[in-house]
């Protein structure tokens, strides 16, 4: 059975106030080597079985842009496993 692996985060131009407050959160308990997080989403689809790896990359592409993200603030990427 194929696993899609979609990850969906914030655009680089657009300001992610929950990864630097995790940020913050790191320094202030002792983690002084991260300079920067960016928070996101992750989701793992189950595909049906038979499809070709084609059709499962149009098929989760589609489904990452249209569903899972808003395109007007947010980019997606995506692997599939076999």
């Amino acid at each position: 059975m194929m696993k899609a692996h979609v990850y969906v985060t914030l655009k680089s131009s657009v300001l992610d106030p929950q990864g630097q407050t995790i940020q913050n959160a790191l320094r202030k308990i002792g983690f002084t080597g991260v300079e920067a997080v960016r928070q996101g989403k992750y989701f793992v689809l189950s595909l049906a079985e038979g499809l070709s790896s084609e059709a499962a990359g149009a098929e989760v592409e589609r489904i990452a842009r249209e569903v899972l993200t808003n395109l007007v603030i947010e980019e997606f990427t995506y692997r599939i496993e076999e």
